[in-house]
């Protein structure tokens, strides 16, 4: 079995039990998923199988896509819904919508974001969530993220009751970027405590919602015996890099890990480069790190067809 699984993570699981339980679906331990959703969040999950796990770090370079909702009124420890309230404000004065879509707009494009301490960042070789589990504080090193897209998608709704205003927004972003951190310091810009109070993942690289099947889906098609028509090609995980298609006399050295010259490719070819050998993906070549004018494969995805 090879190929890509996009996988609808339901809420309540964490990445790893999606994993877990595929193991024992798809009855194959060769499985990597491309991405950690918290398990308040669900969403698209891409899952690599077999030789397809190979590209796994390709693709958790690639961008991602949600929807969710932004909630002003109170902070929590782990930046979202399920965490402890840290400081808590009536919002007295409601944003306008102007306001509101300026804040937002302000902060597309790169900007510099510091990790949550409930997350999986390793500071010192231990991850941000284990120091604050036992209560210890942490210096967090600051990370760039890529935020193409951030938007209001609906209007305010204000709760009276517990003194918040909340609303829905969309954003497109790079990797690495922590949606919750977003949603904290677009409060603070508002001038109030907040958090993301709902996200969803509707998009990861070339896979979107539409692709996706759940848990109990991938059973039934194993079932059937039809998992090989929802498994998507290696490739898929490749779409964002460059490709170059190799002859048979170039493959016959590819595929044996071959150092090539680097007039082999056109020169405006950007690195890393995907070879492609009968319209599949065969091999990752880049620059050799100590020969300048010779590539050298960096992943060899397949050496037999």
């Amino acid at each position: 079995m090879e190929g890509i699984l996009p996988l609808w993570k339901e809420r309540g699981m964490t990445s790893h039990d999606c994993v877990f339980k595929l193991r024992k679906i798809l009855k194959t331990k060769k499985i990597g998923h491309t991405g950690t959703l918290d398990p308040d969040v669900d969403g698209v999950l891409p899952i690599c199988v077999g030789k397809a796990t190979k590209v796994v770090e390709y693709m958790m370079e690639t961008g991602k896509g949600y929807i969710g909702e932004i909630t002003l009124g109170y902070s929590t420890t782990t930046e979202d819904r399920s965490g402890e309230i840290v400081e808590q404000v009536e919002v007295q004065e409601i944003p306008t919508l102007i306001a509101i879509d300026a804040a937002m707009k302000n902060m597309e494009g790169k900007i510099t974001q510091i990790p949550p301490m409930y997350s999986a960042v390793k500071v010192n070789g231990k991850k941000l969530y284990e120091y604050a589990r036992a209560g210890e504080t942490v210096e967090r090193p600051e990370r760039i993220a890529d935020i193409k897209q951030f938007k209001r998608t609906s209007d305010i709704v204000i709760d009276k009751e517990t003194g918040t205003v909340s609303w829905k927004f969309e954003v497109a972003c790079g990797k690495g970027t922590y949606v919750r951190t977003l949603a904290v310091d677009l409060g603070k810009k508002l001038g109030y405590p907040a958090h993301m109070s709902d996200l969803t993942r509707i998009l990861s690289g070339t896979f979107k919602a539409s692709d996706c099947l759940t848990l109990a889906q991938v059973a039934e098609k194993m079932e059937q015996e039809e998992i090989e028509e929802a498994l998507f090609p290696l490739e898929f995980g490749l779409k964002e890099l460059a490709s170059f298609a190799i002859d048979e006399p170039l493959w016959n050295k590819v595929k044996d890990g071959a150092v090539l010259p680097i007039d082999t490719i056109p020169a405006d070819l950007p690195m890393p480069v995907v070879f492609t050998y009968l319209q599949k993906a065969v091999s990752i070549y880049a620059v050799h790190p100590q020969k300048a004018d010779y590539l050298k494969p960096i992943k060899v995805l397949r050496n037999n067809l």
